[in-house]
């Protein structure tokens, strides 16, 4: 279902990237799962470890303008009226280096009539002994003409017991409300106060949690930083500047076997309904490239 797997090792980290969508199906650090996975014949629930491109979250009705002219994307979110996720998630990526420790894949988005713009994208998977997964994610503009773009992934964190038991650390200083449909509803709210505040550790219990975070502290190498810690192990997942939003969620929905065992912790370049509101949206020049990282590390 998910074509070939690309099997990555360093130290005492082990992951595996399908071919299908380049996504992330396993990591794992002596042993212990770092995110919840699926089988290589199944195809990846809940979005689990895909790449988003060229847009992460919904779109209203799956409609965009984009330098006056309006585009109607397929509607793959039926039941909420949206267009979801991007258009790479299922299609066969190319390996073009493959090593023990990392794997390049690429894929050529010629475009369709919902997104006629054309992306030579790319992503790269590392493993490190000691730092674990590094992921870097660019895009090329190789058409004729700007193209909108914006990125995500859905890796779900996970320390092999339920959520509610676990103690969460976010950066985020400001979340993006939304409505029935989980679509923004208004500007970015400051945490403070709100149940969405996890700046300082602290247990999630019950919570439910499906939002973007914004406005995110960073280190002095720019990155922000998630913690999920249970009553064993931690672990921990970064995202660079490259991406100033972040949506976590708990995994209510998933199917009943990972339901709540993992947290989405998804790196985005834009909020939910960029290509349509335009906020923090991408715009590529011709040959302009846009590049993002992020990573997961044990502990």
């Amino acid at each position: 279902m998910t074509g070939e797997q690309f099997r990555l090792e360093a130290g005492d980290y082990r992951a595996t990237v399908t071919e299908a969508g380049a996504g992330l199906r396993e990591l794992s650090h002596q042993g212990e799962p770092l995110l919840l996975s699926y089988g290589p014949d199944e195809p990846a629930p809940a979005a689990f470890g895909q790449l988003l491109i060229p847009w992460p979250n919904r779109v209203d009705h799956g409609r965009y303008t984009f330098e006056g002219t309006e585009y109607q994307l397929d509607v793959s979110e039926p039941e909420l009226d949206c267009a979801i996720h991007g258009l790479v998630r299922w299609v066969p990526w190319r390996p073009v280096k493959h090593e023990p420790q990392s794997i390049t894949l690429t894929y050529a988005l010629h475009g369709s009539t919902g997104y006629p713009f054309r992306l030579d994208l790319g992503a790269t998977y590392t493993l490190d002994a000691a730092t674990g997964l590094t992921v870097r994610v660019a895009a090329r503009n190789v058409g004729t003409r700007p193209a909108p773009y914006a990125h995500g992934m859905h890796p779900y964190l996970t320390v092999g017991e339920p959520l509610d038991a676990c103690v969460l650390t976010l950066p985020g200083r400001r979340y993006q409300p939304v409505d029935e449909r989980m679509l923004p509803a208004g500007p970015p709210v400051g945490v403070a106060g709100t149940a969405y505040d996890f700046t300082t550790a602290r247990r999630m219990g019950a919570q439910t949690v499906d939002v973007a975070f914004t406005d995110l502290d960073r280190d002095a190498d720019g990155r922000a930083w998630v913690r999920l810690e249970g009553s064993r192990r931690g672990v921990r997942f970064w995202l660079d500047e490259a991406q100033p939003w972040l949506e976590i969620y708990t995994a209510d929905r998933v199917p009943v076997a990972s339901r709540r065992r993992g947290l989405g912790a998804e790196p985005m370049t834009g909020p939910p309904n960029a290509l349509a509101s335009g906020t923090d949206l991408i715009r590529l020049a011709p040959q302009e490239s846009y590049t993002a990282s992020w990573g997961i590390v044990h502990g």
